[in-house]
């Protein structure tokens, strides 16, 4: 009797329940839709590590399946080595702005670091923590979203995103219409690279002007990237220089890249360069890009913000991050993000890397 009694008042009042439990369920799902600012997730997969190895001289020939993604010449995206190439005796560009500094940290700030955890490219996890003078991410992990051919995009109240490849010679020959068909808005192209073998000789990629010149024809907006080696700042004037040389006269849209990375399975020649290093020489290679009227910009992947650069130091330039996670996965602010070193673009005969650029709606 009870037990039919009770039955009876749980059929009676159980909808009136669920639609409370649902109602509660579905306000905080609403007040945390895409456009609040937050955070990327602490816990969010991320990371890999050296998006490229580049080969090395054509006399080196240790390029492993492992590093081939950047090879000497270098894979899709930032990575590469090279061969000897005479560097360009014009190029060179007055001292720039002090900026090759990094920045110090004082104690009051470093007190205040926190802890902050990533996974890399091989799934180990990593503890590190977050620069507080480094601006952050003001980006919406509920705003990214893919589409069907498994593109990523963005779009929140402030920014929108575009669609964006990086490749270099390893691509082969591109039909640069049919990739603007598919729907690609930008592209960054490789330029040139230095060995890293210890006679760590600059390249020009073997397809950059073809590639440049096919992007403008068929309206895609492009900018450069070069893959370093350069173990102190003497040399990252060198590679700056040889850049500038070579973009002259060109009708570059975006910006150019300074992309040092890790060479993995293989001795390097920047095996033994510290982080400070790093950093001093990528910001001397930026100051001269921006003498010389171009915009520069610093390729990294979480590795390198977590263990190599400084990237308080770094801050007046902005960021192509790396991370083939779902979601972006670094706490600081970033301009590009390359997503994928696996995407299918019509035009593109080879596996190709994907980005996309954060705009701000005007």
């Amino acid at each position: 009797m009870h037990g039919d009694r009770h039955s009876s008042l749980l059929r009676t009042i159980l909808p009136t329940i669920l639609s409370i439990i649902g109602i509660g369920i579905l306000i905080p799902l609403s007040l945390s839709g895409c456009g609040d600012p937050v955070t990327p997730p602490v816990d969010a997969p991320v990371v890999f590590e050296e998006m490229a190895q580049e080969a090395e001289e054509p006399d080196e020939n240790t390029l492993s399946s492992a590093i081939e993604k950047a090879e000497p010449e270098g894979s899709s995206a930032p990575a590469e080595t090279s061969e000897p190439a005479e560097m360009p005796e014009s190029g060179e560009t007055s001292e720039p702005a002090e900026t090759s500094e990094p920045a110090e940290t004082s104690e009051s700030a470093e007190t205040s670091e926190e802890p902050f955890e990533f996974v890399d490219a091989f799934g180990e996890w990593h503890t590190t923590t977050i620069n507080p003078a480094a601006p952050k991410s003001e980006y919406d992990p509920a705003c990214f979203s893919r589409d069907a051919d498994g593109r990523a995009h963005y779009e929140s109240a402030s920014h929108v995103s575009r669609t964006g490849i990086d490749l270099a010679r390893h691509q082969g020959a591109v039909d640069w219409q049919a990739v603007r068909d598919d729907g690609i808005e930008f592209a960054f192209i490789r330029l040139g690279y230095r060995g890293y073998g210890q006679a760590g000789n600059i390249k020009l990629d073997e397809r950059f002007e073809e590639n440049a010149a096919g992007a403008h024809k068929a309206g895609i907006q492009f900018g450069v990237y070069f893959f370093s080696q350069a173990v102190n700042e003497t040399e990252a004037e060198e590679e700056a220089a040889f850049v500038i040389e070579h973009l002259r006269d060109l009708p570059i849209d975006l910006e150019v890249v300074f992309d040092a990375e890790n060479i993995l399975d293989e001795p390097a020649r920047t095996d033994d360069v510290t982080g400070e290093q790093f950093t001093r020489n990528a910001l001397r290679f930026c100051a001269m890009i921006e003498e010389a009227g171009y915009r520069p910009m610093v390729y990294s992947n979480m590795m390198w913000q977590a263990y190599q650069y400084d990237m308080a130091s770094l801050s007046r330039y902005p960021i192509w991050y790396a991370d083939y996670e779902e979601l972006p996965q670094t706490p600081y602010r970033f301009r590009y993000w390359q997503y994928s070193e696996s995407g299918r673009v019509r035009g593109v005969s080879s596996p190709v890397d994907l980005d996309v650029e954060f705009v701000e709606h005007t």
